[in-house]
């Protein structure tokens, strides 16, 4: 009799958690400017030091470059502690002001594939990547907005 209780209250608690609280947005929360550029990668495990030793010599140079230029303003890696077969242990985020440097221009893009390959040539590209299909599966790629609780 205590299960069907138990399980009588977690429906009623679930019920009330999604039914609708009127929430409005700039009262209850407010998304803040920009965006995080989110990339989940599955590294194989055993290689996982192997790939973040590679992307701090493929992708920080580029995003150095996106930051000089004001593309990006910050950028981490995240690795996970632990393991779950498929599902993401690496994580590459970039953060931007605005998504207006999402818009294409040109002349701005094509000056910053000319810096990178200026400091880090195609074939250098390519082997600082070489390897990755055998360890790596992207996850997904996704643009996440902060949000801020209360007023």
């Amino acid at each position: 009799m205590r299960g069907y209780a138990l399980a009588a209250l977690g429906a009623v608690s679930i019920a009330f958690a999604s039914a609708p609280a009127g929430a409005k947005q700039y009262v209850d929360y407010s998304p803040q400017k920009g965006y995080w550029d989110i990339n989940a990668v599955s590294v194989d495990p055993n290689h996982v030091d192997d790939y973040l030793t590679g992307i701090s010599k493929s992708l920080v140079p580029v995003f150095e470059t996106l930051k000089r230029r004001g593309m990006i303003d910050e950028y981490r890696f995240m690795s996970r502690i632990g393991y779950v077969k498929d599902s993401p242990n690496v994580l590459i985020l970039t953060h931007s002001k605005t998504t207006g440097v999402m818009d294409a221009d040109r002349e701005r893009d094509q000056a910053v594939e000319a810096e990178i390959n200026a400091a880090f040539s195609e074939a250098q590209q390519d082997a600082a990547v070489a390897g990755y299909e055998k360890y790596r599966t992207f996850i997904d790629n996704g643009q996440w907005v902060d949000i801020k609780m209360g007023k």
